[in-house]
């Protein structure tokens, strides 16, 4: 069982992180009015919180997350807001790429900073974009590494700039970047910091 398993039931009672999910729903569709709505993927969803903020805006939403336990809470969510356009997926794009259809937009919130490989995971995110659509990352700027623990294996965030170049390699054109959300956290000696956020959008 991995750390995502194991506060899966706790993940929503943190207020600061609704915040943020309904903070950032509201800049993806304001950035994105106009532009196909049919079909959407989060990847890496966790309990689905910003996927069910957007629920109105798409005909139909993949949830995909590696956390088994992620993924039962969001099918209960599901299931109790009797929703059928909303669908819970259990995967991992670093593993095994996706087959089962393309979408209009392509979104991520607080995930890629625990990909190890950004470059295969941007690849399959190009391939299942359709063309026009575009894909969406939410994530940290560059930190010091007291956004989590010493035992983080993951990058302390990014530099925007190296990042567009990756996303420009993958094959998305268009690629900007702006801040969009700031989040306060204590450090390990319970001093609050601030850590930026950028949104990413690039279109295939």
């Amino acid at each position: 069982m991995n750390h995502f398993d194991t506060v899966a039931r706790q993940w929503d009672e943190n207020p600061e992180r609704l915040e943020r999910s309904k903070a950032i729903a509201g800049e993806i569709i304001t950035r994105l009015s106009g532009e196909g709505t049919s079909r959407a993927l989060e990847y890496g969803a966790g309990t689905g919180a910003l996927s069910f903020m957007m629920q109105d805006y798409f005909a139909e939403i993949v949830m995909m997350d590696s956390s088994v336990e992620m993924v039962k809470v969001m099918e209960e969510k599901v299931l109790d807001a009797g929703l059928t356009h909303l669908k819970p997926v259990f995967g991992n794009l670093e593993e095994v790429d996706y087959r089962d259809g393309n979408f209009d937009v392509v979104y991520s919130l607080m995930v890629m900073h625990h990909v190890k490989e950004i470059d295969l995971v941007l690849e399959r995110f190009s391939e299942i974009v359709t063309k026009g659509g575009s894909l969406v990352v939410v994530d940290l700027f560059e930190e010091d590494g007291s956004f989590h623990n010493e035992e983080f294996t993951g990058h302390l965030g990014f530099n925007p700039e190296k990042l567009k170049q990756k996303f420009e390699l993958a094959g998305f054109k268009s690629v900007n970047y702006h801040h969009c959300f700031t989040m306060h956290k204590p450090n390990m000696e319970g001093e609050i910091k601030t850590f930026p956020l950028f949104m990413m959008i690039g279109k295939r």
